[in-house]
């Protein structure tokens, strides 16, 4: 999972020559940052990356850079609300007791 702190850190330092790109896994324009280092384009531009991962939310971050993550993170959250609301169903009809339903919610959150 890419995080934006460390892309960030990583355009700033080493943008001139695309590490950050090569990072969040855009190895095509890390390779144009490469080629054309020598140019200083990359560099301002590298710069103004910078910036916009700074001011960016972690939201659209993930969204944009982290996409097979946030599916398996939300794939979790809906297997342990399910996994709840099946003890919680147990414990309703007397299956299980208070404190076993209490006890596996916590070793499920």
């Amino acid at each position: 999972m890419k995080d934006k702190t460390t892309a960030a850190l990583l355009a700033f330092f080493l943008g001139g020559i695309g590490v950050h790109r090569f990072y969040l896994n855009q190895i095509g324009l890390g390779f144009l940052y490469l080629l054309l280092s020598w140019t200083f384009v990359p560099l301002i531009i590298s710069f103004i990356d910078f910036i916009v991962f700074l001011s960016m939310d972690l939201k659209t971050f993930n969204y944009k850079y982290n996409k097979n993550h946030s599916f398996q993170v939300n794939n979790l959250q809906n297997n342990s609300s399910d996994e709840i609301e099946k003890l919680y169903n147990l414990k309703e009809k007397g299956i299980i007791t208070q404190v076993e339903f209490d006890r596996k919610k916590k070793e499920l959150l």
